[in-house]
């Protein structure tokens, strides 16, 4: 029996499984918890899969790895190899500005045919233009620009400063994917290659970037294990649920992410639609949401009622919600982005206005938003035929009921399970091949 290792090292925390790479039956599993913040020392990450890793047994058996994790973080690394300053994350909005700023330089349309995306505060570019703009001492040491899956690899295949590591500081060796890269905004899914003016408009200078490895690529680590190129968070997913052309994934975390499978790539200038690839040689366009499970989180906390109790009365109302309708911006959305807008309900009568109606609502209304991005999707050309319903969220039976109504398509929810770090035992398996 082979054995792989499969990671998902997501912002809240890292998760390691050990799986049989014939089968896909999981042998061994270990979890260790990351630092809460927008802004992370990447060591925490390092030190919480060394000790995932040995929750789930050591390395010692298995034959090949690879890492899926949490994109866009901008990890910046000097000459000798060390990390400049604390990793900005996907959810740190301090470049919202810089994000703007790029898009006044470059055009929407220009960026988005270049890049497959039109920047955000999210995107690794922005936080690189955000560190020339108020860090200029910290940009100007920077030698290396990695994400956090792609640095985590390099220092478990054991690379890394001088005197810290076995390997030392080769930036030749530092290796992503084409998910990843495809998150950063600077890499060119036509070509296949970074685009290299707007790293250096961002940053201020060139830098070394890692080299993306296709589909069925691997390097090895210190020990000769193969080692695939990981994924993006939703890449690996992706992979691990085994979807693939007219599947879209609707994932129901805090916040909301839908995606899908295409053989095409995407050019969305309004920027509605990120433009990703994904890590199997296809593309991955995805709409994401501020607004998902806490929508429910927060009528349940009116309601005094647990999700359970929720999807009871939610279920025992009609569809429509007797006209009760809520629109679920509670902090502001990013699809459509009204970062300042609020929630609202609307609809109310004294008929409407029930228990029942308005747990209705607040399914139907995250739903809704869900359902905007699916249908952003369908704009684009994107074949959709089937969805996947993932996450938290996906566990309650109204959910499960309303979906097909507001997303219009055929619904199915995989059991619950580790999809990210299957993904990546998968394509760790796939490199054994």
């Amino acid at each position: 029996m082979a054995l792989v290792m499969g990671v998902d090292s997501s912002t809240q925390s890292c998760k390691v499984l050990v799986v049989d790479a014939d089968s896909g039956a999981v042998v061994r599993e270990g979890r260790a918890t990351h630092p809460a913040g927008t802004s992370v020392d990447p060591e925490a990450w390092l030190s919480a899969l060394r000790a995932a890793i040995a929750d789930a047994g050591g390395l010692g058996d298995v034959e090949a790895w690879a890492i899926g994790g949490q994109q866009h973080g901008m990890v910046v690394l000097d000459a000798e190899g060390r990390v400049i300053r604390d990793a900005l994350l996907w959810n740190d909005t301090r470049s919202a500005g810089a994000a703007s700023d790029l898009i006044a330089e470059f055009g929407a349309d220009a960026l988005a045919e270049r890049t497959g995306l039109v920047p955000v505060a999210s995107f690794t570019i922005t936080k690189l233009r955000w560190l020339r703009d108020h860090e200029p001492e910290n940009a100007a040491r920077v030698a290396a620009v990695a994400l956090p899956h792609d640095w985590l690899t390099w220092r478990l295949r054991g690379f890394g400063p001088q005197g810290e590591s076995p390997l030392g500081p080769v930036f030749a060796e530092l290796v992503t994917d084409r998910s990843d890269a495809s998150g950063t905004g600077y890499w060119d899914p036509a070509s296949g290659g970074y685009d290299r003016d707007l790293l250096i408009a961002a940053l201020g200078h060139d830098a070394a970037l890692p080299r993306v490895l296709g589909p069925e690529e691997w390097v090895i680590d210190q020990d000769g294990r193969r080692v695939g190129g990981g994924a993006g968070d939703n890449a690996g997913a992706a992979l691990g649920l085994g979807a693939g052309p007219g599947d879209v994934v609707v994932s129901i975390g805090t916040s909301g992410t839908v995606f899908a499978v295409s053989e095409q790539r995407t050019i969305d200038p309004t920027g509605t639609v990120a433009g990703f690839a994904d890590c199997t040689g296809r593309f991955l366009p995805l709409v994401a949401t501020l607004n998902a499970a806490r929508v429910l989180d927060a009528i349940a906390r009116l309601l005094g009622v647990d999700h359970a109790e929720l999807s009871r009365l939610a279920v025992s109302a009609e569809p429509g919600a007797a006209g009760l309708a809520l629109v679920p911006y509670f902090e502001g959305e990013r699809t459509p982005n009204l970062p300042d807008a609020t929630a609202s309900l609307t609809g109310m009568t004294l008929a409407s206005t029930t228990r029942e109606n308005l747990a209705r609502a607040a399914v139907e209304g995250m739903l809704a938003g869900l359902g905007a991005g699916l249908e952003a999707l369908r704009a684009l050309g994107v074949p959709i035929e089937r969805a996947l319903l993932i996450g938290g969220g996906a566990q309650s039976e109204a959910v499960r009921v309303v979906a097909p109504l507001v997303l219009g398509v055929p619904v199915e929810v995989p059991a619950p399970g580790e999809y990210v770090a299957l993904g990546a035992a998968r394509q760790a398996a796939s490199v054994l091949a």
